[in-house]
């Protein structure tokens, strides 16, 4: 198999381009959304395992050099799922499994997340670190699970009495310790504030259940130049009064470097507001498309009477 093919990129592609392809073609192409299609299983297990191996170094040079069946010779492919470890640390399509009985869970932890708005514009890869309660074997045992159970009690000879009573199991001490732990999450391009990802089971721990998730939450840093308005960018260019009456170009920077030419060929007065179609932010439903840049100007008044040069 062409790894590189089935992820879309090129052989030269870095890791953080390998997890951003590998994070768009896993929605496009998960089974539960492509149940019409029978080979949806087979192309979203040919996706893990491209991933498994471009994204491991040590693999991704054995697969560069003599393809996939050297790693299988090697036994450096992984039977398991493929997507677990994946699934688990980013908090995909709600994360594991349902069990038939429910098992109690901890509580839901919600952290904000400051990211810039060139990270929102371009995207990026972010490392959050944090001390996570975790629980360890301890000596001794403790009452776990427990519940409420109809009893019978004989009270004499034809008499007997339904109740409710607390039963519990014995299980095997633990204590909580607090471990560090880093999650990787992806701040795809278009996200919104307020936007919400879910890392499932990194939230508080239940003593006889499973633990809660961990939502972040999205929040723009205030930008010194541009502001963001749902997909539309904001920003003020100031001009000398020289310029507003005869017209220039001019090229501002964008969140990601490159350059827009901005060009007046008539008067600009103060307030005046031109629209850059399609330079604004990109859309996070579909990448293809961008809102609009939206420039004001203000004029520059010179300070003092003109110089005989101005006039």
């Amino acid at each position: 198999r062409d790894f590189y093919s089935i992820l879309n990129v090129q052989r030269n592609a870095n890791t953080n381009q390998i997890k951003k392809a590998y994070r768009k073609l896993a929605k496009e192409l998960h089974p539960d959304k492509n149940q019409d299609d029978p080979n949806a299983s087979q192309k979203f297990q040919d996706l893990g395992a491209a991933y498994e191996v471009l994204s491991d170094e040590e693999k991704r040079k054995t697969y560069d050099r003599c393809g996939e069946e050297c790693l299988k010779k090697d036994g450096m492919m992984d039977s398991g799922d493929p997507f677990a470890s994946f699934f688990g640390d980013f908090g995909f399509f709600g994360g594991g499994s349902t069990n038939q009985h429910e098992t109690p869970k901890g509580a839901d932890l919600t952290m904000d997340l400051y990211v810039t708005l060139e990270e929102l514009y371009s995207g990026n890869f972010v490392e959050i670190t944090r001390n996570k309660p975790v629980m360890k074997a301890a000596k001794g045992t403790r009452k776990c699970n427990c519940r409420q159970e109809m009893v019978t009690r004989h009270l004499g000879p034809g008499r007997l009495q339904m109740m409710q009573q607390t039963v519990c199991d014995e299980c095997p001490n633990v204590k909580l310790v607090n471990e560090e732990r880093t999650l990787e999450i992806e701040i795809e391009p278009g996200m919104v504030d307020g936007q919400e990802t879910k890392f499932v089971a990194e939230g508080e721990p239940h003593l006889d259940g499973d633990p809660g998730d961990l939502i972040l939450r999205i929040k723009t840093l205030p930008h010194a130049v541009f502001e963001r308005r749902e997909d539309d960018l904001y920003t003020n260019i100031t001009v000398s009064l020289q310029d507003a009456l005869l017209g220039f170009t001019m090229e501002i920077e964008h969140l990601d470097g490159h350059k827009v030419q901005v060009t007046r060929d008539k008067l600009t007065w103060p307030g005046a507001r031109i629209r850059k179609k399609g330079e604004g932010m990109a859309n996070y439903d579909n990448n293809n498309l961008h809102g609009n840049l939206y420039i004001t100007f203000d004029i520059e008044f010179p300070k003092s009477d003109f110089s005989e040069e101005d006039k």
